[in-house]
């Protein structure tokens, strides 16, 4: 009886499983035949599956490039189009001799900023001392425990062998130092510098030249980001070309790490949308060295004095602890946060489903300084959203298990806890104090130990190796940042109040690409003009939204000169331009025969662009303006109602709205960047 019970229940298992196999097809090939016969392509319709952790949502799958909202929201910037990278040297330049005065070994100290701008210092030194560079060592790697022991030091980051290949003309270089040399070093025996910030060419031929050719090697350690100051007298202009040369075509990131960076971008790019790239500049040091804390709450601002106490002590922060931080946010030393940022987006004109990549190792506060740019847009996504867990172990290597520096005692078995206590002798008897627990802190919260001491705790093994990982998500970010068809920094300075990684961004973006859209906001304008709506910002009236509009369309132009003068004196990465740029020939000749007031020329005149790219770049390089040409003047108002502004996300709001009311009116384009100008 019990085994034909048994029987019955297996075919009904069977059945109900053949049931939901046939419901599964049914429902798959379903699905086929809406992306066939809705009017979709496969490809849009591919676009909505889940792409890892990211599930893109749009509107419309298809994207009319040819309307004026996109030509506005994501075409080029017409007055850079004529600026185009030349960093090769220009004259008579001599190959690095055979003999040179000795090595320069380097260690570097810092952050991913912090290397790249010391990496193109240290070359250019070793040129100006005609010396033999030894690969950099990465102080973050080398200190790092239990890091992959495939990559070491600068072969963690970069790719060693392209950087001596790319720079044969201009320096020698070479792996290590040679074996006796190498012995001196660890016995500490060979002369080193630690050398100051944006020190002078002058240094380095009066006080290391010497030494270099009495010990034929010195040690250079930089620690401040910079071993070099970033203009160059007039007569060592060929040494800022050398800069760019080492920057975009010799510091390639390791291999791994650009494959996965590629990857990731292909994916945004796969849902055939252009995207834009958000750095927040929101580190904990930038906020404490500005004087940002009362931006935040509760526990975040106790951090973020914490850490301005100990800049003090150091000597990092001349001024006082407590600072008004609502003054130094409407003087614009503060970062624009994620929310002000997604409301200047918004009222650019950015939809709400407009793909937004964020970037950045650390953004102080978390996921939860994020939650109002996610509100206003739903396409926000970082590196995590586009990869897998797998994807990520691989670009670290192989990494031995972690030991704990605090391991817990073993557990104690029920039966010898028994025993001691019947010979534990006569009772009662006071009690032994409890042993001290070990202190552990959590490494994302940082607070257990903010009320216990004015010093911060040391960096365990774990936090070490994050740190390491820092760098190659950084450059995972960096490369997604370069290639976005759009970028905007939410700051400039980190902590010491230099430029950051999003300057390096907008650098590389000047030199690379200069006409792409980068928006540089001047943080004291936007605060201004986000306090004058203040609480009715969901519901703006169009004279608000075209204030905002004028302003990130005026900053993409004024913000290049902002550049020139407050980022290039501390880092020239952060405006290679124009030591690193040439102009072409046909904007020579439309400037000569146009008698518009709003021609190219006063800009470029403005940056300094006056060298003449070659012939053959002429003839390589596609110009973008004629496809433009007949839309110059052309740029829409669409959407400059609070309905428009923030629109349903589930509804067709924004583009019923425009058909039904009619309100998009063409302004003309250049009329507005002569405003800018003005």
């Amino acid at each position: 009886m019990l085994r034909r019970k048994m029987i019955i229940i297996k075919s009904k298992l069977k059945v109900f499983a053949l049931i939901g196999l046939i419901l599964s097809v049914i429902s798959l090939f379903t699905h086929f035949l809406l992306a066939r016969y809705t009017g979709q392509s496969f490809d849009g319709y591919q676009a909505s599956f889940t792409i890892f952790s990211w599930r893109p949502i749009f509107q419309n799958l298809d994207l009319a490039s040819n309307r004026p909202t996109h030509r506005r929201l994501w075409g080029p910037v017409r007055s850079l189009e004529s600026i185009h990278p030349h960093a090769n040297p220009r004259g008579h330049y001599e190959a690095p001799a055979l003999k040179t005065n000795g090595f320069i070994f380097v260690r570097i100290q810092g952050g991913f900023h912090h290397i790249r701008n010391s990496i193109c210092d240290v070359v250019v030194v070793a040129r100006l001392l005609n010396a033999t560079l030894v690969i950099p060592e990465l102080q973050s790697t080398t200190s790092s425990k239990g890091i992959s022991s495939q990559f070491k030091s600068f072969a963690y980051l970069y790719n060693e062998d392209q950087f001596i290949v790319a720079l044969a003309k201009d320096v020698t270089v070479v792996k290590t130092l040679p074996k006796d040399l190498k012995s001196a070093r660890r016995k500490k025996a060979i002369p080193s510098f630690r050398v100051p910030y944006s020190s002078s060419p002058d240094f380095y031929l009066h006080h290391v030249l010497p030494v270099l050719r009495q010990h034929s090697v010195v040690e250079l350690v930089i620690s401040d980001g910079g071993c070099l100051q970033a203009i160059l007298p007039p007569h060592l202009e060929e040494y800022q070309r050398l800069r760019c040369r080492v920057a975009y075509h010799a510091l390639h990131f390791r291999e791994e790490v650009q494959e996965l960076a590629t990857t990731i971008v292909n994916r945004l790019r796969a849902s055939r949308r252009p995207f834009i790239a958000f750095d927040p500049g929101m580190t904990r040091d930038a906020l404490a060295f500005h004087g940002c804390a009362e931006l935040f709450q509760d526990v975040h601002t106790e951090l973020i004095q914490h850490r301005r106490a100990w800049m003090i002590k150091r000597g990092i922060v001349k001024g006082k602890l407590t600072v008004d931080s609502v003054a130094q946010r409407s003087n614009g030393s503060c970062p624009l946060m994620p929310e002000e940022v997604g409301i200047l987006l918004r009222a650019y004109g950015y939809s709400w489903d407009t793909v937004i990549y964020v970037s950045g190792g650390e953004i102080f506060g978390g996921q939860r300084a994020l939650i109002p740019l996610h509100a206003m847009f739903e396409n926000v996504v970082d590196r995590t959203f586009l990869s897998t867990f797998g994807e990520l172990s691989r670009i670290y290597g192989r990494e031995r298990h972690l030991v704990d520096s605090n391991p817990r005692p073993p557990p104690v078995q029920e039966e010898k806890k028994n025993e001691s206590w019947k010979t534990s002798g006569p009772r009662p008897r006071p009690l032994p104090p409890p042993p001290s627990k070990p202190k552990t802190y959590n490494i994302e919260g940082w607070w257990g130990w903010v009320a216990e001491s004015d010093n911060e705790p040391e960096s365990t093994v774990t936090e070490l190796r994050i740190n390491a990982h820092k760098l190659l998500w950084e450059a995972i970010d960096y490369t997604v940042c370069v290639e976005a068809d759009a970028f905007i920094p939410g700051f400039d300075r980190d902590g010491k109040g230099r430029p950051n990684f999003g300057s390096l961004v907008t650098g590389h973006r000047l030199y690379h690409s200069a006409a792409s859209k980068t928006f540089r906001p001047d943080r004291k304008e936007a605060v201004r003009l986000l306090d004058e709506i203040g609480d009715h910002v969901y519901q703006a009236n169009s004279t608000w939204l075209k204030l905002i509009r004028k302003h990130l369309s005026k900053t993409m132009l004024d913000g290049v000169t902002e550049a020139f003068k407050s980022s290039k004196p501390q880092s020239f990465l952060a405006h290679p331009v124009p030591e690193c740029s040439c102009l072409k020939h046909e904007y020579f000749e439309l400037s000569n025969h146009t008698s518009s007031p709003s021609n190219h020329l006063p800009l470029e005149v403005n940056l300094g662009v006056e060298y003449r790219c070659p012939a053959w770049m002429d003839n390589n390089a596609v110009s973008q303006s004629p496809k433009y040409k007949e839309y110059d003047d052309d740029l829409d108002e669409d959407s400059t109602t609070s309905t428009l502004f923030f629109g349903e996300k589930s509804g067709n709001n924004e583009v019923n709205g425009e058909e039904t009311n009619n309100k998009e009116v063409h302004m003309e384009d250049q009329e507005e960047l002569e405003g800018a100008e003005k």
